[in-house]
C-alpha cells in the first residue's frame, strides 16, 4: 500500500495548498491512501464541516484532530455523521465522535487509522496507550486490515518516541503531529513500523508554527496576553511523509519525507 500523511493543515494558506496538489499528488505518486490532521485548519483553531468536506474532495480519506478538535462547536455533530474524520480515541467515554476508523482502499483492502492525544504538556486525558492497544487488538495488522496508521498528537518528543517503540510491529505508520515542525528522524523501526516524530504542517514557514510572527514572538517578549494570534497567509509547505508497507504483513519497506511549495528544502518520494 502507498499511503501519504501530511501534518497539521494550519489556516488558509494550507487549505488552499491542500485542496490544489493533493489531487496531483495521488497520481503522481500513485497514492492508496492519504491521511491529514487538520485540527488547525479554521483560521488555526479547529476545523469546520465545510472545510473537511473540501478536504474529503479533494483526495483525503481520513481526517485527524487533536487539542483543538472542539474549537468550531459545529463539529460536533458532523463527527457523529462522517466517520472519516476522527477526533483522539483516548477522550473519556461518551464523548462525541470517533478515535479510530477503517476504510476500504483500491484493491479489496482495508486501513485503519487511530488518533491519539498525549498526555504530557497536554489536557490530561485517558491513557492513550491502552486505548490504542484496544483497538489495535480488535484489528490485527495483516489479518483483518492491511495498513495501520497512528496519528499521536503529542508535545513531547519523548512521548512520540514511547508511542513508536510500544507500537513497533503492531503498526505499518507511527507519526506525531502538534508541534508542526518536521523532523529529520523518518526511519523503519527494528520490528518493521515506519516513525516520524513530527510530520511538520501544511502552511507558511514564514511564521511562529504557522502563526503570524509579530504577534507570537511579541507573546515571549511581554508574556502578556494580547490580539489573538492569526495564522501567516504566505505561500504554504506541504509536510509529510510517504510509506510504503507489504499487504501480507501490514509493515513498512519504504519511508521518505515529502516537503512540497513554499520556504522549506523540497522533498518529493
Amino acid at each position: 500500500m502507498r499511503i501519504l500523511f501530511l501534518g497539521d493543515i494550519v489556516g488558509r494558506s494550507g487549505r488552499d495548498a491542500f485542496v490544489e496538489r493533493v489531487p496531483g499528488l495521488r497520481a503522481q505518486l500513485a497514492l492508496d491512501l492519504v491521511v491529514v490532521n487538520g485540527e488547525n485548519a479554521s483560521h488555526g483553531f479547529g476545523l469546520s464541516p465545510e472545510m473537511a468536506r473540501a478536504f474529503l474532495a479533494a483526495g483525503a480519506d481520513v481526517i485527524t484532530l487533536g487539542n483543538h478538535a472542539w474549537d468550531r462547536r459545529e463539529i460536533i455533530p458532523y463527527l457523529e455523521e462522517e466517520r472519516r474524520v476522527i477526533r483522539p480515541i483516548n477522550f473519556p467515554p461518551g464523548t462525541p465522535g470517533h478515535g479510530a476508523v477503517v476504510v476500504e482502499v483500491p484493491g479489496h483492502r482495508r486501513a485503519l487509522v487511530i488518533n491519539a492525544m498525549g498526555r504530557l504538556f497536554m489536557d490530561p486525558l485517558d491513557d492513550p496507550f491502552r486505548a490504542i492497544q484496544a483497538e489495535l487488538a480488535k484489528h490485527p495488522l495483516g489479518r483483518s486490515v492491511q495498513a495501520t496508521i497512528l496519528d499521536v498528537h503529542c508535545e513531547a518528543t519523548s512521548e512520540k518516541q514511547a508511542f513508536g517503540h510500544s507500537f513497533d510491529g503492531l503498526a505499518s505508520l507511527v507519526i506525531g503531529t502538534h508541534t508542526h515542525v518536521p523532523t529529520a528522524d523518518h526511519q523503519i523501526l527494528p520490528g518493521g513500523t515506519a516513525y516520524q516524530t513530527d510530520a511538520g504542517m501544511c502552511g507558511d514557514f514564514d511564521s511562529v508554527i504557522g502563526m503570524q510572527k509579530g504577534g507570537a514572538a511579541l507573546r515571549f517578549w511581554r508574556k502578556m496576553p494580547g490580539e489573538r494570534l492569526a495564522p501567516a497567509e504566505g505561500e504554504a509547505t506541504l509536510c509529510g511523509l510517504f510509506v510504503e508497507t507489504d499487504d501480507a504483513t501490514g509493515l513498512a519497506l519504504r519511508v521518505a519525507p515529502l516537503r512540497q511549495g513554499g520556504r522549506l528544502s523540497q522533498a518529493l518520494p
